[in-house]
């Protein structure tokens, strides 16, 4: 709602079990009432004093950025491998922009393999590389795999080449970050995919991570591939 209103503006928890799985701004017009999922007021700041907004959803906090760091928390390096032979060969820990262009570090964030993500370094202190149940959590928390997508993604053309079921009335605020391929260590998917890994793996060289399309408004958790590079977006503790 934007213009005229200038109504008295609230809280509301919404409880289940006795446990507050939402937090809600509540705005009465003319005894119509609103909600809006409410932002956390609060900043994470990654080793590389790179800045990222917040937002609680049901009981969990996540990032409203894709993780950009060049560093785990502990400060130490992550290589920053542009081959794309090196890259498909890698079995260690690296990161890459999409198509080794600095200026898609903002807003798509970087490309990590899974070996960085194994770490458990990646994020800032205090905060993780969620698991497959974690996202199943948000998933649920959001209507399923069926509709969440749409609920997660930024809506508009900007960042994605189509807005179909785009909402964002999570503010998750997802972006069509694209992927690197574990084979060849080519990009692609910018504006149509948003990938993003989990901390769980499948089997030795495969782990979950989930997926949104510009096409739809779904989202699916599967084994990928531990070469390839995906986003990461960081869940608080």
């Amino acid at each position: 709602m934007t213009g005229f209103i200038t109504a008295q503006t609230d809280s509301m928890y919404v409880m289940k079990g006795g446990v507050t799985v939402g937090k809600y701004k509540v705005t009465e017009v003319d005894s119509v009432v609103f909600y809006k999922p409410v932002a956390a007021s609060n900043t994470v700041t990654d080793a590389d004093g790179n800045v990222y907004h917040t937002i609680t959803i049901g009981t969990q906090t996540w990032m409203l950025e894709n993780l950009k760091t060049t560093k785990y928390n502990d400060n130490t390096s992550i290589p920053n491998v542009t081959d794309v032979i090196g890259w498909a060969g890698l079995t260690t820990a690296a990161y890459s922009w999409y198509n080794n262009d600095i200026n898609n570090k903002t807003p798509y964030g970087a490309l990590y393999n899974w070996y960085a993500v194994s770490s458990g370094k990646l994020c800032p202190k205090g905060w993780h590389v969620p698991t497959d149940v974690e996202v199943a959590t948000l998933v649920t928390f959001l209507g399923g795999t069926s509709v969440a997508g749409g609920k997660l993604k930024e809506t508009g053309t900007t960042h994605w080449s189509s807005a179909t079921s785009a909402t964002n009335e999570s503010g998750f605020t997802a972006v069509g970050a694209g992927y690197r391929l574990d084979t060849s260590g080519a990009f692609g998917g910018l504006q149509t995919y948003m990938t993003f890994w989990t901390s769980v793996a499948f089997d030795a060289s495969q782990s979950y991570s989930s997926t949104l399309k510009a096409s739809d408004g779904t989202i699916g958790t599967v084994p990928s591939p531990n070469k390839f590079g995906k986003t990461v977006r960081c869940i608080k503790d």
